[in-house]
């Protein structure tokens, strides 16, 4: 399957990612019917360019935000910024959504970052096709 994102939603993750590096950057993308409507940025509070975290009183105003708005989180979002666009091992261990798509940002070639999503569900990681439109 193919999932549509607004180019908007897609330069907003790419260039968060550039702004935080080297740290990794994090943060929601909320949806209405499936389709994106917001990027909500978070802040990584672990400061670290291996790993992340939303800090959970940031997670519940996001939360908040999200259910006043009669959205839903869609995707979570991170950057690597020395490797590809794939889960990580801690990726996959801390991986609590199962119904939205973690969508990674690569700046392992910061001149062409790579931008892809996946589901992972019990461990098992699975490959979404994005289609970035205008």
């Amino acid at each position: 399957m193919t999932f549509a994102i607004a180019r908007g939603f897609a330069e907003g993750m790419i260039s968060h990612a550039r702004e935080d590096a080297p740290n990794e950057c994090c943060g929601v993308l909320a949806a209405r019917d499936g389709t994106i409507v917001k990027l909500i940025r978070a802040r990584n509070a672990e400061n670290s360019p291996y790993r992340y975290s939303i800090d959970s009183r940031e997670l519940l105003q996001i939360h908040n935000e999200v259910e006043k708005n009669g959205w839903e989180i869609k995707g979570i979002y991170h950057s690597h910024t020395f490797t590809e666009a794939y889960p990580s091992p801690t990726d996959v261990r801390l991986a609590g959504w199962p119904d939205a798509l973690y969508f990674l940002v690569s700046l392992q070639d910061s001149e062409s970052p790579d931008l892809r999503a996946f589901y992972i569900r019990d461990g098992q990681i699975e490959e979404e096709s994005l289609a970035i439109g205008e």
